[in-house]
C-alpha cells in the first residue's frame, strides 16, 4: 500500500494535479489498483458544470494515467528517474463521477518494453465502471 506521499516519491504530479490519494495494492508487471476521493471542495468544480458538479473527464484519464505511471515505475525497477508521457489515448466515458464518489482505479500491463508501455485502464465507482480504455506511454 502506498499514501499521498510515496505517490509523491515515484510521480512529479503535486496539488492540484496530484489525482491518487492512495495505492491499495500493487503487484509488479501484473496490476495497480488505487483510488482518489472525489471532493466538492476541488477547484475545478467552480467551472465545471455549476449546480450539477461533475468530474471533468480529463481528470479521469489523468487519474488512470498516473496510476499506470506508478505501475509502471514499480515494474521498471532500473528506469527509476525516468519520467512516463502518455502518447496515446483511447477511454470511453459510461458514467458521471460526483462529489462524494470514490474513484477507484484498476491498471493492468498489456506491454512492457525499455521505452514504455501499453496499459489496460479502468475507473469505477462503487461496483460501476465509469470509464475503461487503453494508454500507451513513452519513457524519457
Amino acid at each position: 500500500m502506498l499514501n499521498a506521499e510515496d505517490i509523491k516519491g515515484l510521480i512529479p504530479h503535486r496539488y492540484p494535479f496530484l489525482m491518487l490519494d492512495r495505492v491499495v495494492e500493487l503487484k509488479e508487471g501484473e496490476f495497480i489498483k488505487a483510488y482518489k476521493n472525489i471532493s466538492i471542495n476541488e477547484e475545478y468544480f467552480k467551472g465545471h458544470f455549476p449546480g450539477a458538479a461533475i468530474l471533468p473527464g480529463a481528470l479521469i484519464v489523468e487519474a488512470m494515467a498516473q496510476a499506470a505511471c506508478v505501475l509502471l515505475k514499480k515494474s521498471m525497477t532500473d528506469l527509476q528517474a525516468a519520467l512516463f508521457y502518455v502518447t496515446n489515448v483511447k477511454v470511453k466515458f459510461l458514467k458521471p463521477v460526483v462529489p462524494g464518489d470514490q474513484l477507484y482505479i484498476i491498471v493492468k500491463p498489456v506491454k512492457i518494453a525499455r521505452i514504455g508501455g501499453i496499459c489496460e485502464t479502468e475507473a469505477l465507482v462503487g461496483n460501476e465502471t465509469v470509464a475503461k480504455g487503453e494508454m500507451t506511454f513513452a519513457c524519457k
